[in-house]
């Protein structure tokens, strides 16, 4: 069982009942289901299918529906008991073998076979690949402090935790075929059956016609791999169901109040609903979200390994910077790639920083509430992550003591030790501009109009050599950019960042030289305009 939730500040309660954000929005659905149908508790549940390694898109559900969470214990003033369940649908067979195994020919024997009797293709550590990818996701859903429940639908089916539902499904098999088969093709209608029999001969989901279906005894008929007339009960694990009618069983089993779930189950809802209502079950209410797309506007996908995995992220930059990515605009599709992350770290310190001036109702409307689930931290971040990665590239830092010799000067006092998140975000930048950045760095030589204008910048920083007053230096940046006649003004940043910096964008350059010094921004400056930078390139 977790640990107990953390109390949530009672000052929220009243503001919670007309906050606006998205989360409060969908846990009054709720609130209504509980004063409609008198619960005592509610259950939340995510869905996994472990067919791949846990991607972002698997956290993002448990992250977006524990805000839910939070927002209903706010509007419930906390007195209404809630639980969380993850639930892997690891009884699945393994249909296809996914790419970003270590060796594709030795799972080959394992095709059809459920995900939990199939060898861990990677280490000797877990009994299954089921076990694998399980406990890859547990790890990252315990690292980031989720309060959940796991749930093994292998264990469920066996341990005759469905059993009852199982016996209902038998019984009102017709219902359940009426709800399915207008859903396919002529072809598939012949053979489609909502149980598939666990092969007591290979070990493999079948999918088969039954012959038989008896719901007095509770056994279904089928012919096996042999062609042999085999009989086994629809209990103990010896059968699953389709996945569209697992969904249905599994909420009228367990009495799920809510789940949310990708587009691409949209269509699909209604069928999960019937058939919840048909075994007997209340259908959940929903929330229905965008997917996440790879770099080639592609839906990221567990068994292609497309997009950002977990750890990729926690590479190089924080889980709090991920949940902001969680949180906005969860119905808009969105491009899940290395290149959101600077701008996420640094989103989030603005709002964090943000909270601590808000009143009540404005921190509810707040981001960082909800990435946080209602205890955001007291933090400040004096230095921007894009300005980190920008004072990386210019000095060629290979490591983070090099920054901090910026930053100690930047923001005075400032050790590692006093500035434990400052310090995790200068290793971060490292690892973000030595992988993602430098290999796609560009410099280009300046225009005659741009040397002219870069150098007489150099010389006007001269006399502001020692000074830290990042204002004073961007006012300066712009006088020189306006008296070199630049329009649109944004030309003149441009080419300070495509001829210093090799990137088409960067930060305030007057935060820039503030940080990086301006005796090293002019030493810059010179050598991109002797041709160094390109060479070194």
């Amino acid at each position: 069982m977790p640990a107990p939730l953390p109390p949530l500040d009672p000052a929220f309660f009243d503001a919670a009942q007309t906050a606006r954000a998205w989360p409060f929005e969908e846990a009054r659905k709720l609130v209504a289901r509980v004063e409609k149908r008198g619960l005592t508790e509610v259950l939340f549940e995510t869905g996994y299918g472990p067919s791949g390694l846990p991607h972002i898109g698997t956290f993002g559900e448990v992250a977006r529906t524990t805000m839910v969470r939070t927002a209903f214990r706010l509007l419930t003033r906390d007195q209404i008991p809630t639980r969380l369940l993850c639930f892997s649908d690891d009884m699945d067979g393994m249909r296809k073998i996914p790419d970003n195994v270590p060796s594709k020919a030795f799972l080959e024997p394992y095709l059809q076979m459920p995900l939990t009797s199939v060898p861990d293709p990677w280490t000797n550590e877990f009994k299954s690949f089921g076990d694998h990818n399980n406990a890859m996701l547990r790890r990252f859903l315990d690292t980031f402090g989720f309060n959940y429940e796991f749930a093994s639908a292998t264990e469920y089916y066996k341990s005759g935790r469905f059993d009852e539902v199982l016996l209902r499904a038998a019984e009102r098999y017709d219902d359940i075929m009426a709800v399915m088969l207008p859903t396919l093709g002529s072809e598939r209608q012949e053979t489609y059956s909502p149980f598939l029999p666990i092969s007591p001969i290979s070990g493999r989901v079948l999918y088969v016609p039954m012959k038989h279906v008896d719901a007095l005894n509770g056994t279904v008929t089928f012919n096996d791999e042999d062609g042999s007339e085999t009989t086994v009960p629809v209990t103990g694990g010896h059968v699953k169901l389709q996945w569209k009618p697992d969904f249905g069983m599994r909420w009228a089993a367990l009495g799920v109040d809510f789940e949310m779930f990708g587009k691409d189950h949209q269509t699909n809802a209604p069928i999960y609903d019937r058939i919840c209502e048909i075994l007997g079950g209340v259908a959940p209410e929903h929330y229905t979200f965008e997917l996440f797309l790879d770099e080639n506007g592609q839906k990221i996908s567990k068994s292609k390994g497309n997009g950002l995995t977990i750890d990729e992220w926690l590479t190089y930059a924080s889980t709090d910077s991920l949940g902001l990515y969680m949180f906005q605009k969860p119905r808009v599709a969105k491009r899940l790639y290395f290149d959101v992350i600077p701008r996420a770290v640094d989103e989030y310190y603005q709002f964090v920083e943000a909270y601590q001036t808000q009143d009540v109702a404005q921190r509810l409307e707040n981001p960082a509430f909800h990435v946080h689930f209602g205890h955001p931290p007291a933090a400040t971040m004096p230095i921007t992550f894009s300005l980190l990665l920008n004072i990386t590239s210019a000095s060629n830092a290979h490591d983070k003591a090099v920054l901090w010799g910026f930053i100690s000067r930047y923001v005075p006092g400032a050790t590692p030790e006093n500035q434990p998140d400052l310090d995790k975000l200068a290793g971060y930048a490292v690892a973000y501009f030595n992988d993602m950045v430098k290999p796609t760095k560009s410099f280009r030589a300046a225009t005659e109009k741009e040397r002219a204008a870069l150098q007489d910048l150099a010389d006007q920083l001269a006399p502001f050599e020692g000074t830290r007053n990042a204002e004073d230096l961007q006012n300066l940046v712009y006088e020189v950019g306006k008296a070199h006649q630049f329009e649109p003004l944004r030309d003149w940043f441009g080419a300070i960042y495509q001829v210093l910096l090799g990137a088409d964008q960067g930060p305030r350059f007057g935060s820039f030289i503030a940080l990086y010094g301006v005796a090293e921004t002019r030493k810059l400056i010179a050598d991109a305009l002797a041709g160094k930078l390109l060479r070194a390139a």
